[in-house]
């Protein structure tokens, strides 16, 4: 059982900083992409920022030069600070990890893995 579990959003004011942390526990072979998504109400899900296991990275266009995305892949984290946030960026952040895992029987699998999602509002 793979499990990704999200901490860090909150309330704060425009112009404001956060940091969301993300942690994947479980019988986890190995982690490939990692990211961010949010969902604002009534909008779609989007992707935030994304990395990849070596490192690479990709940003929303409204959060890049804002936003900056990093993992441990000892620790199984990724980790987003937010700084100069804005009113815009207010939804429910969720985290998200592509994971290799191998059953009891032996069988291998890959599939994308989702947190339960945690608040982030901007006031203005």
């Amino acid at each position: 059982q793979v499990q990704l579990v999200e901490s860090g959003g909150g309330l704060v004011q425009a112009g404001g900083s956060l940091r969301l942390s993300c942690a994947a526990s479980g019988s986890i072979l190995s982690i490939n992409d990692m990211g961010w998504y949010r969902q604002a109400p009534g909008k779609q899900r989007e992707l935030v920022a994304s990395i990849t296991r070596g490192g690479s990275t990709n940003y929303a266009d409204s959060v890049k030069g804002r936003f900056t995305i990093s993992r441990d892949n000892a620790k199984n984290t990724v980790l987003l600070q937010m700084d100069t946030l804005k009113p815009e960026d207010t939804a429910v952040y969720y985290c998200n990890a592509l994971i290799q895992t191998r059953s009891s029987g032996g069988y291998y699998s890959q599939r994308n893995y989702w947190g339960q999602g945690t608040q982030v509002t901007v006031s203005s």
